[in-house]
């Protein structure tokens, strides 16, 4: 079965065209700046497989039209890698919140596209372009089955004591407000693939206790134990938890209304300074990307430095508070472009684990791509890094519902 996976965005739509048998990919790409200016800069970045990449310059008003120019480009006979749309079993959508609703990947139906509509008070920024994908799909191809695959599904088996907050219990049972955890399919990846890896030891990964971490500018840590996600880092928004590329992170709320009163700054004001203006970007006063972080620090720049150490120090916040609840640890799993390819973090946090047994290996922490250990051998806890790969989840999970549909 080829299965189309899609990521609506506010201004894009990436895609991934996915041979389920061998599930390989035959074509991915970015439809990037839909809408914006009239949708007159926008350009589609195509990479199908073995075969040289283009990106091409379009006019895309909006994501029916984007949609449409990517189904050309996937059927052209020059550069096309399918003869038809026809060719295509399932499209399979990435969501962002899917509530309480959903605990694990849904058809879309009328009432699912429904569920996810109303969700958009919880994303106001995600969901309505996650289901502009989902309407364009629609009308483009309407005999193709759709999946929506959620970034909340994955933690939706938290325990009450993990998810709720000490607040008015009210909030909860009338406006849902309670942690939700997002970056699922990632933290769900990674975890299976840790799994099978130790698995290959003798380890039983219905008891295995792991500690992910999603580590990018957005950035998330779960603690995953026999598969299931006990805790996240992230809660009611992506806003909570650790320090991000431009997210602040963890932060006493009353610094919103403090805020608010000496600067005359609105709370949506705040709001968006601590979503979009704090984190990295904050603390370096530079930049949110921590190669451009590090490059400060080898320069003598000691507000780098001191972003560096802060974000180091809550990741390693997190793991402690993680192994504690899980009373102890068996790995530890980086992943997300800071997780993958910056070897000084992952040092400073396996470092800091010392005391649970981590035993770290620097040679092996120095390489830099593929599914890799960086602990030593015989470490009482082990350190992996291991590449995420949330579009191939979507894909698997689109499969497994469209094969239970036609049995």
């Amino acid at each position: 079965m080829l299965i189309l996976v899609l990521n609506s965005g506010s201004s894009s739509l990436k895609f991934q065209l996915f041979d389920m048998a061998d599930e390989s990919v035959l074509a991915r790409g970015t439809a990037d700046r839909i809408g914006e200016r009239g949708g007159v800069d926008a350009a589609i970045d195509y990479r199908p497989a073995n075969r040289e990449a283009a990106k091409t310059p379009v006019v895309l008003p909006d994501h029916a039209t984007a949609l449409a120019r990517v189904a050309e480009i996937l059927t052209d006979p020059g550069q096309g890698v399918i003869a038809s749309l026809d060719a295509i079993g399932a499209i399979g959508h990435r969501v962002v919140h899917g509530g309480e609703r959903f605990s694990s990947a849904a058809l879309v139906t009328p009432e699912v596209a429904g569920a996810i509509e109303a969700c958009a008070q919880l994303a106001p920024l995600h969901n309505p372009p996650n289901l502009v994908g989902i309407r364009a799909c629609q009308k483009l191809m309407p005999g193709t089955p759709q999946v929506a695959v959620f970034d909340t599904a994955f933690h939706q088996r938290m325990p009450r004591h993990a998810y709720l907050y000490a607040v008015p219990y009210e909030w909860y049972e009338e406006y849902g407000v309670r942690r939700y955890g997002f970056h699922g399919t990632s933290h769900k990846y990674v975890s299976e693939r840790a799994a099978e890896w130790l698995a290959r030891e003798g380890r039983n990964p219905e008891t295995l206790r792991l500690i992910t971490c999603h580590l990018g500018n957005g950035c998330s840590m779960s603690a995953v134990q026999g598969g299931v996600s006990l805790d996240t880092s992230m809660g009611f928004t992506p806003a909570e938890g650790l320090v991000m590329g431009t997210r602040a992170g963890d932060i006493d709320p009353a610094i919103v209304p403090y805020i608010c009163e000496r600067t005359g700054m609105t709370a949506d004001q705040v709001m968006n300074a601590l979503n979009k203006k704090s984190g990295l970007l904050a603390m370096s006063g530079y930049s949110n990307d921590m190669r451009d972080i590090h490059a400060r620090i080898a320069e003598g720049d000691a507000r780098a430095r001191l972003a560096l150490e802060i974000f180091c120090y809550r990741v390693l916040k997190y793991a402690g508070a993680y192994a504690a609840v899980m009373g102890g640890v068996d790995a530890i799993v980086f992943t997300g472009g800071i997780g993958e390819h910056d070897p000084y973090v992952r040092e400073r946090v396996c470092t800091g684990l010392s005391f649970l047994g981590l035993r770290f290996d620097p040679e092996r922490n120095a390489v830099r791509s593929g599914e890799r250990e960086i602990s030593a051998p015989g470490s009482g806890v082990r350190a992996l890094v291991i590449p995420t790969n949330e579009e191939l989840v979507i894909a698997r999970e689109t499969a497994e519902v469209v094969g239970a549909r036609q049995a």
